[in-house]
């Protein structure tokens, strides 16, 4: 049994895509450890107006900000150049002597870097400090941040097959198919539970429900889709719409205003946010209809839901856009692209509340490519970069059991 602490850096965040893999990551770690009778002791570098400086605190876990440069992306090299790029990224030096120096007193066996410009100072240290860097990629594509510190890796984790052929030949030779993190509580939901606590008494249990969430924020553009067509919606449906605390007041004065009959209004739930309930109102939903990040993808892949997406089309390097089209391609969602209709909403939504086999097979699908284990997959490379062990090259080395069906 060991009694010596394992030492983690975790780098990574800016937005919940990639804050919360890496949460998750560390929480199952925790977990692995203590099963040993090891302790887990974790130093978390990133930006200070970052969500992981507001997440990892919360968490109980120590945190140091760094400074970081942000690359603003555009196809014009001109605009590449631009003042806000350039006094960026003069700060990037800066965040590497201060990643440095934090990597060296505490002398870690890992350094976890999960993507976003935040990611770029502690990873590059990591290197300085000869200390493996265990590299995590949400999306199909490999992120900016990623691309950048891909030579100094130990590991690649990777949340696709897809991603391996899209690799250098030398980038993936340490690559692996991990799959993404995804929160175990979001797998443990249940369907009863959401409706005592949403009270959703009103909703019909023999029609299909429908969840429409446009993130924490909220969606503009999916909020006004579904108001365009919530009374045809209600007569196939129920709906749980998570719309965005600044889009609540609205939304419910244009429902009201469509004079809709009390059995179709009973069958539609709005929030500005779901919380807590969240994993329970996925386990009731037999649709959903969302943007394609990362973190989404994952989530629906695991649970296996049937998915229209909508896809934020100015993410960076066209992701989202990217991450639908290939759950499309593989018959595990529909991806509206472009200009987006009500009409074109109805005729993707349609069929799918129509037909439960339909839905069955789009779920098993979409189940397929699902890895619920992605978080002991990527915990396994963690340990195996800390024990100096070498890739099983060209296997992902979980081989054929992680190429989905």
């Amino acid at each position: 049994m060991h009694s010596a602490p394992f030492r983690l850096v975790v780098t990574g965040g800016g937005t919940g895509g990639h804050t919360y893999p890496a949460l998750t990551a560390v929480r199952t770690l925790q977990a692995r450890l203590a099963a040993e009778g090891r302790a887990l002791e974790v130093l978390w570098i990133g930006a200070a107006d970052g969500l992981e400086a507001r997440v990892a605190p919360a968490e109980g876990i120590p945190f140091t900000a760094v400074a970081t440069g942000k690359i603003r992306r555009s196809k014009n090299p001109i605009k590449l150049a631009s003042p806000a790029n350039v006094r960026d990224m003069a700060r990037v030096p800066l965040g590497v002597i201060q990643a440095r120096r934090a990597i060296d007193q505490f002398r870690p066996d890992v350094v976890l870097a999960t993507g976003g410009y935040v990611a770029v100072p502690a990873g590059l240290a990591a290197r300085m400090c000869h200390r493996p860097l265990v590299l995590h990629e949400q999306t199909v594509k490999l992120g900016l941040a990623n691309r950048k510190l891909a030579a100094s890796a130990a590991r690649i984790c990777v949340s696709s097959e897809s991603t391996l052929e899209l690799l250098s030949e030398t980038t993936r030779e340490v690559a692996v198919v991990t799959g993404n993190p995804v929160r175990p509580e979001v797998l443990s939901g249940q369907a009863d539970r959401a409706v005592q606590a949403l009270g959703l008494y009103g909703f019909d249990r023999q029609l299909p429900t429908v969840y429409v969430t446009g993130g924490a924020q909220g969606s503009q553009q999916i909020n006004e889709l579904v108001a365009a067509v919530l009374p045809w919606l209600l007569q196939q449906a129920n709906v749980v719409h998570q719309c965005g605390p600044a889009n609540e007041k609205g939304l419910r004065a244009q429902a009201r205003a469509a004079g809709l009959p009390p059995e179709l209004a009973a069958r539609y739930y709005l929030a500005g946010f779901v919380g807590p309930e969240l994993p329970d109102v996925l386990a009731l939903a037999d649709v959903v209809v969302s943007r394609s990040g990362a973190g989404t993808l994952a989530e629906l892949t695991a649970l296996g839901k049937p998915a229209v997406f909508v896809p934020l089309a100015s993410s960076a390097g066209n992701e989202q856009v990217h991450n639908a089209r290939h759950l499309e391609q593989a018959g595990a969602a529909v991806a509206l692209t472009g200009e987006v209709t009500a009409a074109a909403l109805q005729t993707a939504v349609g069929p799918l509340l129509a037909d439960a086999r339909l839905r069955r097979g789009m779920a098993e699908r979409a189940r397929a490519y699902g890895r619920p284990d992605a978080a002991d997959r990527l915990v396994d490379e963690i340990l195996s970069a800390a024990a100096g062990r070498p890739v099983t090259a060209g296997t992902g080395r979980y081989g054929e059991s992680s190429v989905p069906r």
